[in-house]
């Protein structure tokens, strides 16, 4: 399957073309922050970033680094953070953002050493070293120039001011750095989530960045207006949340950085934001919708702010509940009159970002049709599932510095293979785009040789529990029967039982609801490979600590089952405890 429409000429040099609108306007703001992450919103010029973006990339030239010699980038969104990375580009080194969590997880560090020995970074940029200086202090430094904001508190043998490395005089070596990249040169190295072992580093060259940024630019076309304020929470380490910052920069447009995130405790900080500033375009992953949809039906001004100039929705990271999906339509249209248009952006670190998108209006959460330039292809897997493939200018030649894995990522036709599963919204016709139909990896036998397809699985049980239950994993091979672990949803409780969370779980009323409704889903579905016998309620947040979560907000099923041990041991006790919710007896 590919797209009609063929991908628009582009500039292939994403820093020149960035630099480039920000000469053409350097008094007007490019990004904003609140001071703190919660105070008044400050702002910096496009002339100001051009300055630091030249000055970074000047100060890396006079050191002149070994070719190929990378740049790691670890801590929140910030302007500077937007500077270092598109001046080590300019500069001709691979700009290597990575988690400061990794930094922060305690223990051996193993995950962050792993990184940095996989990377080999010449300079470490942590604009804000204090929450991580301990971690600093026990790494081999020796050889990497960390440049921070708070050099005081850095115990390293080389180490740089931030400001003073930003205040830089550019010279012409700037311009002819930024001459002499070639397209398929490495202008990031960006990590997989690592969910089912350590992360894999993928190198991302220019002509990747800027085919995934036109094929988005171009998807979205009159819906959105890419140079107007654009807010956003998602890290700029994981690919979703670069792309949206690389699209509003090449644009003008006014970047304001959200210190939010769908979890508890920052969840305020995105929906204060929300509250003040109206978006034209919205993107989340699926659990930042379902805590937004709670919010909103919640809060009255918060639902005529957000709808108020709202032309655009888009979700990546993993599939969509359709209750979700449901719940805000039915809000949008209360607030406007209409729907708003929702699409994904399906993808992978590996394809630089998403590559289908949904481009009709559709009562259906699908994954929609390829973008242009890419080729998408379908391998049956059974009667109704076709596992992905894709190829096309967004997807990386493979992994740095391991042929062996890279060879193993693609098929002997050169189309890399996602590990997804798929489905066509209508059976039998192409054009009403594909629904995603699970992760091969997220397949699971029970004891009794029982399959399980997780992705349609949850997605039922899900759509049962909804909204009492905000989100789910299914547990888990090798048992005799499915149970679940779910988080509750705080408003969705005391919309639907009247009571606050804590009572609703004491008094067993939410329990009781629990298991009624799933009764309801198991006499719908009635097969072993849906039918949930045992749930758990979690009343713990998941986890980023503990790889339950990752920073974009996505949940790992593995990571969740392997930290809560002790609930899935409840979940098949042969003498449940009463927080058990037990719906029905195994066969």
């Amino acid at each position: 399957m590919r797209s009609r429409i063929p991908l628009a000429e582009h500039d292939w040099n994403v820093p020149r073309a960035i630099l480039a609108t920000a000469r053409s306007r350097p008094e007007a703001p490019a990004m904003a922050r609140r001071e703190g992450g919660t105070g008044d919103w400050r702002f910096t010029t496009y002339g100001e970033l051009a300055d630091q973006i030249d000055g970074f990339a000047q100060w890396l030239l006079d050191r002149k680094l070994p070719s190929g010699a990378a740049v790691m980038i670890m801590g929140a969104n910030s302007p500077g953070f937007a500077a270092a990375a598109l001046g080590a580009m300019a500069a001709g080194a691979p700009a290597a953002p990575v988690s400061l969590l990794y930094a922060m997880l305690g223990g051996d560090l193993g995950r962050l050493r792993h990184v940095m020995d996989r990377i080999r970074p010449a300079v470490l940029v942590i604009e804000d070293a204090r929450p991580v200086a301990a971690a600093l202090a026990s790494l081999d430094l020796d050889g990497v120039t960390v440049v921070t904001a708070t050099p005081e508190v850095v115990d390293a043998p080389h180490v740089a001011d931030l400001a003073e490395v930003f205040a830089t005089p550019a010279t012409p070596a700037v311009e002819a750095s930024l001459a002499a990249l070639k397209p398929d040169d490495h202008a990031n190295y960006l990590l997989t989530s690592g969910s089912t072992g350590l992360p894999k580093v993928v190198a991302v060259s220019y002509a990747n960045l800027a085919a995934n940024t036109a094929q988005g630019v171009q998807a979205t076309g009159e819906s959105l207006r890419w140079d107007g304020r654009i807010l956003n929470w998602l890290p700029w380490h994981h690919t979703a949340g670069a792309s949206v910052l690389r699209a509003t920069l090449l644009a003008g447009g006014v970047f304001y950085v959200d210190d939010g995130k769908p979890l508890p405790g920052l969840l305020d900080i995105s929906l204060r934001n929300l509250k003040e500033i109206p978006v034209e375009y919205y993107a989340n992953v699926p659990l930042g919708f379902a805590l937004l949809a709670d919010a909103l039906e919640a809060d009255a001004d918060l639902r005529r702010t957000f709808f108020s100039e709202l032309r655009l929705m888009l979700f990546g990271g993993a599939a969509l509940a359709q209750p979700v999906y449901d719940r805000i339509q039915k809000m949008a249209v209360a607030e406007t009159g209409k729907r708003i248009m929702m699409t994904s952006a399906y993808g992978s670190t590996e394809t630089t970002a998403g590559f289908l998108a949904g481009y009709a209006y559709t009562d259906k959460v699908g994954l929609g049709l390829p973008l242009p330039g890419v080729t998408l292809k379908l391998v049956p897997h059974d009667d109704s599932r076709w596992e992905v493939r894709v190829k096309g200018p967004n997807v990386t030649r493979g992994y740095l510095d391991d042929p062996e894995r890279s060879a193993q990522a693609f098929d002997d036709e050169g189309f890399y293979c996602m590990g997804d599963l798929a489905t066509f919204i209508t059976p039998g016709e192409v054009s009403g785009g594909l629904a995603f139909a699970g992760r091969l990896a997220e397949e699971f036998k029970l004891s009794t040789g029982t399959w399980v397809y997780g992705g349609p699985a949850r997605e039922a049980v899900l759509t049962a529990l909804s909204p009492l239950i905000t989100e789910l994993v299914l547990c888990d091979e090798n048992r005799p029967y499915l149970g679940i672990l779910a988080w509750p949803s705080v408003e969705g409780v005391k919309r639907e039982l009247g009571l606050e969370i804590g009572e609703a779980i004491t008094s067993g009323r939410l329990g009781e609801a629990v298991r009624e409704r799933l009764a309801a889903h198991n006499a719908a579905h009635p097969m072993a490979s849906m039918r949930i016998e045992r749930a758990v309620i979690l009343t713990a947040p998941p986890n980023p600590n503990a790889h339950e979560v990752s920073d974009k907000g996505s949940i790992n099923r593995r990571g969740v089952i392997d930290n809560r041990s002790q609930d899935v041991a409840r979940l098949y006790a042969d003498q449940p405890d009463a927080g058990v919710i037990v719906v029905a007896k195994g066969d």
